[in-house]
Order: structure tokens, then C-alpha cells, then sequence
């Protein structure tokens, strides 16, 4: 067991993290970009903006430069061995976020709510979010994603029943509540969007849940048979409403749809909707303190818990 972190030695391992996240689109959702534009009608504005996509995806990893001009809030879920750590993980965050804008990984994006004031660090009250976890395993895994703002505009959240929509407290009136967000979305949280969406829970745990969701792979399959058929219903129902790439119509407005249930009280019937644009930015490290050794991949821990269930249920 390591008795003590060396923030100073977790910073640049930190710092590349932030640059994969922000320059690097995970392969599973480069490739649900490239079969969206091969589904679209040639010459249509929906086919022309994937193809800018998937441009802009490549010169971004080639030049390692972001993807996106907002880089977004960082979102971090780091899991690490018990013990004494956290002050020494949060110095090394901190000081590989400030390092990362330096380098122009990162846009200097957090601005003080009160004041306006722009202090060109991406440090500030909440920023970045930090969430940790200990387990019982030997190494850190640190998650991130760069959540935009423009699909943080657009994500919500719906009581249900909800009379206007005619959405009663069941799956068909989740389903209903989901289709209402992503038609209200448009284009405007730039489609085709990866939604993260959480049954249940109070108001805040069901938009974190949510935005865990967006961590899984888009292979993966959801182990609850339930919410697997709702998950291809939504995608089907969603790609149906013609909003298309950037909103100019086509056949995908949505890349995926990954649902999980919390518990709830009684008298709340929450459907939490997290929506994550085309460039969805997620990031993992593996780290060995002992050796002072990073492995990075596309695999976090949530999207690793997914897929161990799915191979389980196929074994």
C-alpha cells in the first residue's frame, strides 16, 4: 500500500490526461460518426457537417490541439487505495489544470458568478469538479470528462406525471419525458449527441448519475433487460425526429442513449437527462504510484462495470 502521494509527480500524468481528453475523440464515437455520415443522403447538409466532424477529429489529434473551442467543465472521478490522499490528488489536479490552459489544452473557461471576473486558470468554486472514491485496488484511476457548455445548455430534467406530454410514472412515461428533451434540444447542443439519463433519485444525484452515464462505452450493453429495450426505443425514437447533425435534418440526432434507475422518494418521479455533444471527451489513466508509470485509455471505470456485465451475461 503507498503511504503518500508526491503531487508533483501526479501532475504530468494529469496534464496528458487533460490533453487525450481534449484533443483525442475516443474511437467508438469517431466510428458511430463515420457510419452516421456513410447513413446520410449524399450532398445533404447533414452528411456535409459529419464529414466536417470527422475532419476536425483528425486534425485535432494530428496537430494535438481541442477539438472544440469550449473545452468545457472538467469532470473528474478518481478512485484511489484508502488512506491519506486527497489533498495531494486535488494539488496535482489543480496544478495540471492550470498547467494544461498554459499549454492551451484547455480554453481559460471558468468565470466567477458573482464578479464576472475571468482569472485565466480554470480554477475557481467548483471548478473543476473533483469526485473521489477509495477501493480496495493498489493503483489510481483517475476518469475525466470535458463536459461543453452549449449540450449543458440543453440537457434538463422532468418531473413526472407530467399532463402536458401525458407521461405517467413508468417506463412509457420516461420514454416520453426523454424524446420531449431531445426535441426541445434541437440542434442547438451540437447533434448528434450522446445522452446520459438517470430514472429516479432527488434533483441533484439524478443529474450526476446521468452524467456518469456518458462515461460508458457506446457498445456496451445495459445488463438490465428493461432498460436495454428502453435505451434502443429511445434511440430509434429520438433518430426519428428528423433534428439531425447541428440540427439540419437527417437520420441522427443522437449517438446513444445510456440509461441507469436510483432509488427515489415517494413523492418524486425524477427523469435526469444529460446531454453531451458529438465531441464527447472522455479520458482515462491508470496509475501506478510505486513506479511513477501512466497508462492511459479510452476505458473508464464506469464504462469497464458495463462491460464486464455484458460479458458476463454472454459468457
Amino acid at each position: 500500500m503507498v503511504d503518500s502521494y508526491s503531487a508533483d509527480a501526479l501532475e504530468p500524468h494529469f496534464v496528458e490526461l487533460i490533453r487525450r481528453a481534449a484533443t483525442d475523440l475516443p474511437r467508438d464515437i469517431e466510428a458511430a460518426i463515420a457510419r452516421a455520415r456513410d447513413g446520410e443522403r449524399q450532398m445533404s447538409a447533414a452528411r456535409n457537417a459529419l464529414d466536417m466532424l470527422l475532419i476536425n477529429i483528425r486534425k485535432a489529434r494530428e496537430a494535438s490541439a481541442p477539438m472544440c473551442q469550449d473545452t468545457g467543465m472538467n469532470l473528474w472521478w478518481v478512485r484511489y487505495p484508502a488512506g491519506p490522499h486527497e489533498h495531494a490528488l486535488t494539488t496535482a489536479i489543480h496544478a495540471a489544470t492550470v498547467g494544461a490552459t498554459k499549454k492551451s489544452y484547455l480554453r481559460p473557461n471558468t468565470v466567477d458568478s458573482i464578479t464576472g471576473h475571468n482569472d485565466g486558470t480554470n480554477l475557481g468554486g467548483g471548478a473543476p469538479q473533483i469526485h473521489f472514491h477509495q477501493w480496495d485496488k493498489t493503483f489510481i484511476k483517475a476518469d475525466l470528462l470535458l463536459k461543453g457548455g452549449g449540450c449543458e445548455n440543453v440537457s434538463g430534467q422532468m418531473a413526472l406525471p407530467n399532463a402536458e406530454i401525458k407521461a405517467g410514472r413508468d417506463l412509457e412515461g420516461v420514454k416520453r419525458a426523454v424524446i420531449k428533451m431531445v426535441l426541445d434540444a434541437q440542434g442547438q447542443g451540437c447533434a448528434p449527441g450522446v445522452c446520459g439519463i438517470c430514472i429516479g433519485s432527488d434533483r441533484a444525484g439524478g443529474a450526476f448519475a446521468a452524467k456518469e452515464q456518458i462515461l460508458r462505452h457506446l457498445g456496451d450493453e445495459n445488463p438490465d433487460p428493461r432498460l436495454r429495450a428502453l435505451e434502443q426505443d429511445l434511440m430509434q425514437a429520438c433518430n426519428g425526429l428528423n433534428i439531425g447533425p447541428m440540427g439540419f435534418g437527417g437520420k441522427t440526432t443522437v449517438l446513444g442513449m445510456k440509461v441507469t434507475a436510483q432509488h427515489r422518494l415517494p413523492a418524486s418521479f425524477f427523469v435526469s437527462l444529460a446531454y453531451e455533444c458529438w465531441s464527447c471527451r472522455r479520458w482515462s489513466a491508470e496509475i501506478d504510484v510505486s513506479k511513477n508509470e501512466a497508462r492511459f485509455t479510452e476505458e473508464t471505470f464506469v464504462a469497464g462495470e458495463y462491460n464486464a456485465s455484458s460479458h458476463k451475461k454472454g459468457a
